[in-house]
C-alpha cells in the first residue's frame, strides 16, 4: 500500500502522485490529507513554502469531486497571480487531470 492511501487516498489517486515521484506525504500532507477527506469545510493549514501544501489540499479536493455532478463542485481562491498559476500548474499535470475526465 502507497503511504497516501494510508491517508485515505483513492488508489488511482494515490498511484498518481506516486507516478509523479512522491512516495511520503510531507508533514502538511499527513495532518491536512485525512481531515480533508473527511468532509470537513472548515480548515487553516500554515507550512513553510515547498512543504506540499498544494498537494495537501488540492488531493482531497480531486478526490472528493463527484463527475456524476455536473455543477461547480469546488472553488480555490488564490490571494496572488502566482499562487494561482502554481495550483492550476498542479491541478494540469497529466496524472491528475486523467483523474478528471470531465474538465
Amino acid at each position: 500500500m502507497n503511504e497516501f492511501e494510508g491517508l485515505g487516498l483513492n488508489e488511482n489517486l494515490a498511484k498518481a502522485v506516486s507516478d509523479l515521484g512522491f512516495n511520503s506525504p510531507t508533514p502538511i500532507q499527513l495532518k491536512a490529507i485525512p481531515i480533508l477527506l473527511s468532509g470537513t469545510t472548515d480548515f487553516v493549514g500554515l507550512a513553510q513554502t515547498g512543504t506540499g501544501k498544494t498537494a495537501a489540499f488540492g488531493l482531497p479536493l480531486l478526490q472528493l469531486i463527484d463527475p456524476a455532478n455536473k455543477y461547480p463542485q469546488a472553488l480555490i481562491v488564490c490571494p496572488t497571480r502566482e499562487l494561482c498559476l502554481q495550483i492550476i500548474s498542479f491541478l494540469s499535470i497529466p496524472a491528475m487531470c486523467c483523474l478528471l475526465p470531465f474538465i
